[in-house]
């Protein structure tokens, strides 16, 4: 197969879905009906677009006047891996082994530099409380125009950090140490996932050797947390994914942890009941009778895990479904001010967002609580506000990928490769 062959087949090669102008009114339409539904705010105020924007003025030369300030990171081999859509980026990763340890470093966006407490950007990211991700078309929790630049962690640019630098056990991925402090880091490059898989494969390739490491790492705390009874409902996420998500749920823990643990203080933490044994025994169930699925019998005792044995071993055909029976019987995840009642799919007993500060007020509020070790009078207010704005955000995307399967487009394609309003003579359905 050419390059140009297997580059026809990712969401990059392929272009953005082409729709004719009435079909692209309709869904702006939709789009302004559901933000009016649930109180979804898309154009930003002046007077934040003004603040962000004087924010992004002198900005290499402030990085150079906080060196004295903070760890320089710069000599870290470091790079980020993000969808190909994306236009900021808020999480990179550096790794070493060394004789008894790994070390990984998670550097995150330091926006609380920019965007603090006393500002209109700091108001109007809370309002927001998140960002809304509609197939093709996003609503942000803070002005791009300071998002995609000087927060952004873009490749071969000094940026200012927050790092979260993990000493790990060789043999139990125990934490030794957490460092939590303010850096400046130098990514080397900026990669989609596709080009990290590739890198993988290609023992030639530049960030090679570190992404082999990193992978092989996060495979092992992959295989640690099903070990430890964390539910995994993709079983078939590719090495690339599988980085970023065991590596970001190493540093929410590290850092939640430090915060309850060390600190004893209240943050967002995030907290996520478990269903009634009845409502997993009927997801079980529900899962047995399907065709071609067994639940293996060592496993009923702990339903994760037994969701986890079925899905590895399930034809292709009914992930889906099994799935959908165990979402079915979850509870919602809320954000609350003390982490007790744990994370039950993860099987955390203590965990908090902190490594998406740009899409999300909860890790912005916790950005600055370690930062600062001020917790806000509101604490409680913005937890509620949080998850509240949370389901909005997810209920305006379901109705909207139905309006989108309603018109005869494909939600996931929209998602990966955007729209384009071409003339109806160039559109192929």
């Amino acid at each position: 197969m050419s390059d140009e062959q297997a580059a026809a087949g990712t969401p990059e090669g392929q272009g953005p879905v082409r729709v004719p102008q009435d079909l692209a009114d309709r869904l702006e339409s939709k789009r302004e009906d559901l933000f009016e539904k649930f109180g979804i705010e898309d154009a930003f105020p002046p007077e934040v677009v003004e603040e962000a924007e004087a924010r992004t003025e002198g900005v290499q030369q402030e990085i150079q006047d906080e060196l004295g300030e903070r760890e320089d990171r710069r000599e870290l081999t470091t790079w980020t891996t993000d969808p190909v859509d994306a236009q900021d980026f808020d999480d990179a990763i550096s790794v070493e082994e060394r004789e008894d340890e790994y070390v990984l470093w998670v550097h995150i966006a330091d926006v609380t530099h920019y965007v603090t407490p006393d500002t209109e950007m700091w108001e109007s990211a809370v309002t927001r409380a998140n960002t809304v991700y509609l197939p093709g078309y996003t609503v942000h929790m803070l002005p791009p125009v300071l998002a995609e630049t000087v927060c952004s962690l873009v490749p071969n640019e000094d940026r200012l950090a927050h790092t979260v630098e993990m000493h790990l056990d060789k043999e139990t991925l125990g934490y030794e140490s957490i460092d939590i402090y303010k850096s400046v880091i130098h990514s080397d490059e900026r990669l989609t996932y596709t080009q990290a898989e590739d890198r993988l494969d290609d023992p030639e390739s530049p960030l090679h050797d570190e992404m082999s490491l990193v992978f092989d790492l996060a495979d092992q705390m992959h295989e640690q947390r099903k070990e430890d009874g964390s539910l995994v409902l993709n079983p078939r996420r590719d090495r690339a994914h599988t980085i970023i998500e065991e590596c970001m749920l190493k540093a929410n823990k590290a850092v939640t942890h430090e915060l309850m643990w060390n600190r004893g203080v209240e943050a967002v933490y995030r907290v996520h009941p478990q269903p009634s044994p009845d409502e997993w025994s009927d997801a079980l169930r529900e899962i047995q009778e399907l065709d071609g699925v067994s639940v293996p019998g060592d496993s009923w005792d702990d339903p994760r895990k037994a969701v986890n044995a079925t899905l590895e071993q399930a034809p292709d055909r009914q992930l889906g479904q099994i799935q959908w029976a165990v979402m079915k019987v979850m509870p919602r995840a809320k954000y609350m001010n003390d982490p007790f009642g744990g994370h039950h799919a993860l099987n955390f007993e203590i965990y908090g967002h902190f490594t998406s500060p740009i899409r999300r007020m909860s890790d912005l509020v916790n950005h600055w609580i370690v930062y600062q070790n001020d917790v806000p009078e509101t604490l409680i207010e913005l937890c509620d506000h949080a998850s509240d704005k949370q389901k909005d955000g997810e209920q305006a995307e379901r109705e909207y990928k139905q309006f989108l399967e309603e018109v005869g487009l494909d939600p996931n394609a929209v998602n990966n490769r955007g729209i384009e309003v071409a003339d109806v003579d160039d559109i192929e359905y």
